[in-house]
């Protein structure tokens, strides 16, 4: 990459920053500051990143059990716990995802050898429902290009978790239940419906395939493991209360 291209793609950070803090979003980056690859995408989200700071730990996902996962950084001043109330400017687009997380109790740092799927998931501290803010810099992520959707830190935007469970090893993720209710309405209500298929997957892949870009996987971060019920809206008042069949409950209130 140019130096001509790395300022082009740090403007463009820039513009998302601005547009999320001053809750004043943009249609779409500029032609010429639109990331075009992935690896352009993930520059600007480090861009991002660095701006607010200490990692917390990773979303990761993909659309189809097929696809290659993709992943972003959290900022660790985005992660709070279950009954959290979120309130400010910077609450705009409101999207909730269920999810379900992992809290890493040990290091995986980079290697030459791959971690197997044992290995990483030995790792893992804890199992915990989480509810994915989704935000964005963009007014309209779905309508703008997909890698400026991807830059704008995956569209990002905060987590809260709920409980642990314990003796997650056992439970049967195909046939796991979740519903979103959102000011008591039930939005969502699926049955094994995690984007990424086995879900599980995606920890080992995260350690291996995304070692060279989080600098390995560290003791206390958090990875979240793709949607189980899409984007879900709420507004600026929303109570939001998602509970899976087994994993548990987890909530949030915008104020």
């Amino acid at each position: 990459m140019t130096g001509l291209r790395e300022q082009q793609l740090i403007e463009a950070a820039n513009l998302l920053l601005n547009a999320r803090r001053n809750a004043s979003p943009i249609a779409e980056l500029p032609a010429e500051l639109q990331p075009t690859t992935l690896d352009e995408a993930y520059f600007v989200q480090d861009a991002m990143a660095e701006a607010y700071e200490t990692i917390g730990g990773w979303k990761v996902g993909a659309p189809t059990p097929e696809a290659t996962p993709i992943f972003a950084p959290m900022p660790l001043a985005w992660i709070a716990p279950a009954g959290s109330v979120l309130s400010g400017k910077t609450w705009r687009y409101r999207g909730l995802e269920a999810e379900i997380a992992f809290l890493l109790g040990k290091d995986l740092p980079p290697r030459a050898t791959p971690y197997t799927r044992e290995e990483a998931l030995a790792a893992i501290a804890s199992c915990h429902p989480v509810i994915e803010i989704l935000e964005a810099g963009l007014a309209d992520p779905s309508a703008a290009n997909r890698f400026s959707m991807i830059a704008d830190m995956q569209m990002h935007g905060g987590f809260v978790y709920g409980p642990a469970f314990a003796g997650w090893e056992s439970v049967d993720f195909t046939q796991e239940h979740v519903t979103l209710a959102v000011d008591g309405s039930i939005r969502v209500d699926r049955t094994g419906s995690n984007t990424s298929g086995d879900f599980l997957k995606l920890i080992p892949w995260l350690a291996n395939e995304g070692a060279s870009r989080t600098g390995g996987l560290k003791a206390g971060q958090w990875i979240t493991t793709g949607s189980w019920t899409g984007n879900t809206l709420a507004t600026a008042t929303s109570d939001v209360d998602v509970r899976f069949g087994t994993v548990g409950r987890v909530t949030l209130t915008f104020a």
